[in-house]
């Protein structure tokens, strides 16, 4: 169904394949349609804990899928203040719907530098074809 090449221009994307929406203080996080694809059905979702701390680079939930399990990132440092409670019944969102429905959870930033830099929609594009996906 999705081949794993759309990538929307409203949004940044990190070189581990996240993508970031950004409202104010608060970034949406969620996985590309790449990830999605190569993590194949997703059937558990480990969402954070309301409060967590998140840490560029560092792990702040994972995605299990029936192929293997996941790591998503934080790209900036900041406090996790929403999760996309749907997804605990409704796993497969993820795979349906990455830009949309299948957002895993909302960051609020408190400081944006210090993590790789987010790549925009033509950066990510030629990330992708230099190799950068998996």
């Amino acid at each position: 169904m999705t081949t794993g090449s759309h990538v929307p221009e409203d949004r940044r994307y990190t070189a581990s394949h996240e993508w970031v929406r950004q409202e104010g203080k608060v970034v949406t996080v969620g996985i590309t349609d790449h990830a999605q694809a190569e993590l194949t059905d997703v059937v558990f979702v480990d969402l954070p804990a309301i409060g967590k701390e998140g840490h560029p680079g560092q792990p702040v939930m994972v995605l299990e899928s029936v192929k293997t399990v996941a790591d998503v990132y934080a790209p900036f440092e900041g406090k996790v203040v929403a999760v996309n409670s749907e997804l605990k019944s409704h796993p497969e969102l993820v795979n349906k719907d990455p830009y949309g429905a299948g957002w895993l959870y909302k960051l609020e930033v408190t400081r944006s530098e210090g993590g790789s830099p987010l790549l925009d929609a033509v950066g990510y594009r030629a990330h992708m074809e230099k190799g950068g996906g998996h």
